[in-house]
């Protein structure tokens, strides 16, 4: 599956911005998703995954209660939506595709197979 991450850019703090990533292929609804970020000079951070069904959710507690994650199987998409920005926020997002892995370990890079390619978000103070 390829992905196709989109919707970065600059926003003031308290700001929002929704991103979206679209997947090729037919098996969207076979991989549970997720988002990383990575910030310069840091590692690659685990945001928040969602299940295939899009029943189960996972976040990461920086960002519990101001992002949302959510998928449309029909449009082969997920989205990340995030409200109330803060400048540590900035960073390059990922959107990522997990077939072979649980669910409990759904926070771990290692358990994505397929990764897009990213896209920035800057929060201005």
């Amino acid at each position: 599956v390829q992905l196709q991450a989109s919707g970065g850019g600059l926003v003031q703090a308290g700001g929002s911005l929704r991103l979206s990533c679209a997947a090729s292929g037919r098996t969207f609804s076979s991989y549970d998703m997720g988002w990383f970020r990575q910030a310069l000079g840091k590692e690659r951070a685990f945001v928040a995954a969602i299940s295939r069904s899009g029943g189960v959710t996972l976040y990461a507690d920086s960002v519990e209660g101001r992002f949302v994650i959510s998928r449309d199987n029909a449009k082969n998409t997920v989205y990340l939506q995030m409200n109330s920005l803060k400048p540590e926020d900035t960073a390059v997002y990922y959107c990522a595709a997990a077939m072979k892995s649980g669910w409990l370990t759904i926070g771990t890079s290692n358990a994505y197979d397929y990764w897009g390619q990213g896209t920035q978000v800057t929060v201005s103070s």
